[in-house]
């Protein structure tokens, strides 16, 4: 194995191990981190026409989404209903954004889920500290 090849496997490793420590609050954010890092890859690459670098990123971006629909516990707290409809516009313009190319409907979406990435993080560091993998299930009404 060459040392490239080890330290990528080391980095591997040590991302699933942060991901499967990590409590309920911290996975929520760490979602939402990376779907506003697809969408921004989505956009840069819809604005370079690199064709195949936004339509993985878009589909990446897709997969998160559903995640966290079927996470999200609408029965939780009384915003969830109104959050699940952002999720599923969301979804809707991405579709639409990778099947038409356009990179305005991406623009939409991060416009859109960057203030719930943040209100996720304001919400999540209200939370007392929390070590290992503690539960917090329901806190922020996912889990």
């Amino acid at each position: 194995m060459t040392a490239t090849a080890l330290r990528a496997s080391q980095l591997s490793k040590y991302n699933k191990d942060a991901i499967l420590s990590a409590p309920p609050a911290r996975l929520l954010t760490m979602l939402y981190d990376r779907l506003l890092l697809d969408l921004n890859r989505a956009q840069f690459a819809q604005e370079n026409a690199n064709w195949g670098v936004a339509s993985e990123n878009l589909l990446h971006a897709q997969s998160i989404v559903t995640e966290l629909s079927s996470t999200l516990k609408t029965d939780a707290w009384d915003g969830a209903p109104g959050l699940l409809s952002i999720y599923q516009y969301s979804m809707e313009a991405m579709i639409g954004a990778n099947i038409y190319r356009d990179v305005n409907r991406t623009k939409e979406c991060i416009a859109l889920l960057e203030p719930l990435r943040q209100g996720w993080h304001d919400a999540s560091s209200q939370l007392p500290a929390q070590g290992g993998t503690a539960s917090t299930n329901g806190t922020l009404g996912v889990g």
